[in-house]
């Protein structure tokens, strides 16, 4: 999120406070014992062989399998996903990172060693991976499967316990989550929790070794201060308003169909989704065409019947996005079919927007794509500079001197060139924010690396003892020849 103001942008959901309803005594009973097992369970070294991080990882894939309908169904009621976008942004993400971790994994925990230096010399030293501990994954709605499961792969192959807590804004999901893990993995090593508010607030009083929470800013800052009660680290998936620039020269018909794929997929609710487009004006009125030729070739001329377009994730998201709107500036979409019982807002398009109109003041986290005009790559820039720092950038430029530029001047959790979305599906590549758009990185072997610690371990043979040189008593030649060696 670019500000504390729309809290409700990325997060209905899951908003600890200080002030809170209790839980009641059974389920605070159990969130308790779950978490003292999780412990217990790492203390007793269960989650530390390799072959036994492996057979979990099968373990959560043939439950992804097994569990597919399920999953697939939950997601349709939550979200209006059809099957395929499920398939492709949820299921798909999750089999491909297993896959991934399963691969590497043995080479990325070998140990790497290195040279202590002369001063320590005859001496060896190794950096090993080390597990932290038992850790606590609060997931987010918009991509309740994905966002779940995604940071669980890195949590199990870094041999650690995790509490899963999902989204209680998603409700059929965050079930079929429960069932899952319930059904196919070992409560040695992963246990769930559901519930809103008390229970994750209750949560968020333990003492864990790490707690990665997606979601927006202001529960960010939530889930940091109370993590700093134990001195937790902290991963944070946040968001932010992403930009795209469209340069001229562009080839806009395909810029435009890479644009609103981006934007409208998963109903425009995606942390990464392109947030406002920036292009001189001679650009966008070229592009406007464009943008709506391909929105409509993607849903048709009525996105509400099309099985491919979804729906808000609640009449609350709903009331937020539409109130972003301006008709007078919509040039596609915009609030008359709008429909709030049924969630469903369709593909909107604003031209002709100010950077002080109110669908600028947040991240729009709906369906909502503004257009705004800037004198070239400098005012571009500058706006960007001029903001938060985004989870991600987008350019679409002819010209690769403009494409080093946005690499060189922004800064962002990532940066896109030519493409939009489709980039996070790789497990290859760290995902995570930078600034307000959060801390900390996952995916592959930025996964690995996030849930362990790379502990270094030196050695040093007690004969000859050449520390003896760093010791007292510092005799005239012992001072001379250190001050030659620390001069």
């Amino acid at each position: 999120m670019a500000t504390d103001a729309p809290a409700t942008a990325q997060s209905d959901a899951t908003q600890p406070a200080a002030a809170h309803p209790d839980v009641d005594p059974t389920t605070r009973e159990r969130i308790l014992a779950d978490v003292a097992a999780l412990r217990a369970s790492f203390d007793a070294g269960t989650t530390r062989p390799l072959q036994a991080r492996l057979d979990q990882l099968d373990a959560l894939a043939r439950g992804v399998r097994a569990e597919r309908s399920r999953l697939v169904a939950a997601l349709a009621e939550d979200l209006g996903k059809s099957r395929t976008e499920s398939a492709i942004t949820e299921l798909g993400v999750v089999t491909a990172e297993i896959a991934h971790m399963r691969r590497n994994l043995r080479g990325w925990l070998r140990p790497q060693s290195f040279d202590p230096g002369a001063l320590l010399a005859p001496a060896r030293g190794q950096i090993r991976r080390e597990p932290l501990g038992t850790t606590l994954i609060i997931a987010p709605w918009n991509y309740p499967v994905n966002l779940a499961l995604a940071p669980l792969i890195g949590v199990i192959a870094g041999g650690n316990t995790a509490l899963l807590k999902p989204s209680e804004v998603a409700p059929a999901t965050s079930a079929a989550l429960a069932h899952l893990v319930r059904t196919h993995l070992d409560p040695a090593w992963v246990r769930v929790v559901e519930g809103g508010v008390p229970e994750t607030t209750l949560l968020l009083e333990q003492r864990f070794d790490l707690i990665l929470y997606t979601g927006n800013g202001t529960v960010g800052r939530i889930v940091s201060r109370a993590a700093a009660e134990h001195l937790t680290p902290v991963v944070l998936e946040l968001g932010g308003k992403s930009p795209v620039f469209v340069d001229e020269g562009t080839d806009l018909a395909a810029a435009a169909r890479r644009i609103v794929w981006g934007k409208f997929t998963n109903t425009g609710q995606t942390c990464i989704a392109p947030d406002h487009l920036m292009a001189t004006p001679r650009t966008l009125t070229a592009l406007v065409p464009h943008l709506r030729r391909e929105t409509l070739a993607l849903y048709g001329r009525d996105p509400r019947r099309s099985a491919d377009y979804g729906r808000m994730v609640s009449e609350k998201q709903f009331d937020r996005v539409l109130g972003l709107i301006d008709d007078d500036k919509a040039v596609l979409g915009g609030t008359a079919t709008a429909d709030r019982s049924a969630r469903y807002l369709p593909p909107t398009i604003l031209d002709r927007v100010d950077w002080d109109d109110p669908v600028m003041g947040e991240e729009i986290f709906g369906p909502v794509l503004p257009l705004l005009a800037v004198d070239g790559p400098d005012e571009a820039i500058a706006r960007i500079r001029a903001g938060e720092k985004p989870l991600t950038a987008y350019v679409f430029t002819p010209r690769r001197e403009i494409e080093e530029r946005f690499a060189e001047e922004t800064s962002s959790g990532s940066l896109a060139l030519g493409l939009t979305l489709a980039h996070v599906g790789t497990p290859a590549m760290p995902f995570g924010g930078v600034g307000e758009s959060g801390t900390g990185a996952y995916h592959g072997r930025a996964s690995l690396e996030t849930f362990t610690h790379a502990k270094p371990v030196v050695r040093k043979p007690l004969h000859p003892d050449t520390l003896r040189l760093v010791m007292p008593p510092y005799r005239p030649w012992k001072k001379a020849l250190l001050g030659r060696l620390f001069r």
